[in-house]
C-alpha cells in the first residue's frame, strides 16, 4: 500500500509507492525516505558538485 510522507527539507507531502517500498526492502534499507524526490535530487546534485570542487 502506498504511504503519504512529509519531506523533512521542504515540508511537502509525497507518496512512497508500494514499488518503491519493495525496492527499498530488496536493497536492505531499514528506513523510509525522509526527503521528497525533488529534494533528494537537489541534495545528490549538491553533493556531486562538492566532490568535483574539493579535488
Amino acid at each position: 500500500m502506498d504511504k503519504n510522507l512529509v519531506c523533512k527539507d521542504c515540508g511537502k507531502n509525497f507518496i512512497f509507492t508500494e514499488g518503491e517500498q519493495n525496492f527499498y526492502r530488496e536493497k536492505g534499507f531499514q528506513n523510509e525516505p525522509q526527503r521528497c524526490p525533488d529534494c533528494r535530487r537537489a541534495r545528490k546534485s549538491e553533493r556531486m558538485d562538492n566532490r568535483r570542487f574539493s579535488r
